[in-house]
Order: C-alpha cells, then sequence, then structure tokens
C-alpha cells in the first residue's frame, strides 16, 4: 500500500471518539471507570467493522475481520464477567487519586479519550491488512494462522485464571500451574501473538506504518499498563511471587525445565 486512506481512517478516531464519549458519560452515572477495560477491544471491532464496510470486501479483509471479531468480542465478555459487580479496579482507583479534583471530569481525556486514540493508532494495521488487494500468498496464511493461534492461547490462559480464582479453595494462592507454569503472564504472551500476526499478513506491502502497531502494542503490554503494574501489584499481594518471578519467563513460554 502506497498511502493510508487518511478520511476513512480519521473517521474511525471520530467513531473511536464517540464511543469513548459515551463510556465518560456512563462512568459518571456509575462514578466508576473501569468499564473501559472492556470497551478496548470493541474499540478495534468498531473500528474494523469500519473499514471492512469501506473497502470493497475480499477473502482476506473477511477473514480480518472474523479475527478482529473473535478476538475483540471475547474479551470485552470475559472482562465484562469478570467485572461485573465490582468496585473499581485499582489501578483506576490510584489514577483517580492523583487527578482529584474533579477526575470525574478529566477522565474524559486521562482515560476514555487517551485509550480511543491509543486503540485507533494501533488499529492502523487493520485499515492496512483490510485494505490490501494484494492476492493472497503463505504469509497472509502464516500471519493468519499466528494471530489464531495468539486468540486461543490467550482465551485458555483467561480461562484457566477464572476457574482459578472461582474456586474457593484457592483464595489468596497464586495460579501456577496450566499455561501459567510456562510463563508469567500466558495471557499477554497472547495478545501479543495477535497483534504480531495481523503484522505478518500486511508484509506484502512492505514495512512501514505497519510495524507501528506490534511494537506500540508490545510496548504497552510490557512497560506501560501491562506486565509492569500487574507486577508491582502481584509482588505485593503473594508473599512468594519473587520466588515465581526466578523460577517462570514473565512472557515468553518456557517448555523445558531449567
Amino acid at each position: 500500500m502506497g498511502w493510508i486512506p487518511h478520511v476513512i481512517f480519521f473517521h474511525a478516531l471520530l467513531i473511536n471518539l464517540l464511543f469513548a464519549f459515551g463510556g465518560w458519560l456512563l462512568s459518571l452515572k456509575k462514578n466508576n471507570v473501569t468499564h473501559v477495560d472492556i470497551m478496548w477491544s470493541l474499540f478495534f471491532v468498531l473500528n474494523a467493522l469500519y473499514f471492512y464496510i469501506a473497502f470493497t470486501p475480499s477473502l482476506r479483509a473477511t477473514l480480518i475481520l472474523f479475527l478482529v471479531l473473535l478476538w475483540g468480542l471475547r474479551l470485552s465478555v470475559y472482562l465484562a464477567i469478570r467485572n461485573w459487580g465490582k468496585s473499581e479496579d485499582a489501578r483506576y482507583l490510584k489514577i483517580r487519586q492523583n487527578n482529584e479534583p474533579n477526575f470525574r471530569f478529566k477522565s474524559a481525556y486521562i482515560i476514555f479519550g487517551f485509550q480511543s486514540i491509543l486503540a485507533w493508532i494501533v488499529g492502523s494495521i487493520l485499515l492496512i491488512a483490510i485494505e490490501n488487494d494484494h492476492p493472497l500468498t503463505w504469509l497472509d496464511s502464516l500471519g493468519l494462522l499466528v494471530t489464531l493461534c495468539g486468540i486461543i492461547y490467550e482465551s485458555i490462559a483467561d480461562y484457566q485464571l477464572m476457574q482459578f480464582k472461582n474456586d474457593i479453595k484457592n483464595r489468596g494462592k497464586l495460579l501456577q500451574s496450566g499455561l501459567w507454569k510456562l510463563s508469567r503472564h500466558p495471557n499477554y504472551f497472547g495478545e501479543i501473538l495477535v497483534w504480531w500476526g495481523f503484522f505478518i499478513t500486511t508484509l506484502v506491502t512492505g514495512i512501514h506504518f505497519n510495524l507501528i502497531a506490534p511494537l506500540l502494542m508490545t510496548f504497552l503490554i510490557l512497560r506501560f499498563s501491562g506486565v509492569t503494574l500487574l507486577e508491582v501489584n502481584l509482588i505485593k499481594k503473594f508473599n512468594g511471587y519473587d520466588d515465581y518471578q526466578k523460577k517462570v519467563n514473565t512472557i515468553i513460554p518456557r517448555f523445558w525445565k531449567k
């Protein structure tokens, strides 16, 4: 792809901002912003649907859209079930405390606006993949397979964690079985695979803007809002977590013993 259709791309930003505005209005009623986690993957679903409608649908576009829907709707439903009826997440409570007074209004741009723009930037890879009219190649098959494997891996990790937490006998315990004995954050490993898979499907167009999305998503997971913040809280919550850190890789699963 020699250029990005700017009008369509900026329409996607407007869609995200409108969706974010609706989420912010809901937060005013609930006095809770945690539902932005449920909205995160839906930003991509909305953008992918718009891109699919805006261009002449192709087999590649249909396969990309299917995977985005599979990934985004599953993740959103999972987080909705996990967070239903709970108070505001500790991450957002800390942000709220650091931005008082009037956080309820500041959250419009600190939480909802910011995440909608991040999703728009990462979602640029979906525009490139869906707009791409090159014939399907083995790289497309590889990329789609990597993304599908990422979705499956992340889904299994989330399911294992949910089952573990739902068992009252595991209260106060740390999950160290299943995929969680191979790496400390298998769900994030699956998430990273999803976006690098989408990147592979765009390689036929060269390497350009398409590199932004997987690099940014990997950075967000490893250094910004994912592993870094979560590890700090887990160390405080579980006494033996430092031993778990020494034994088990952070992201990449280790299928062999030391």
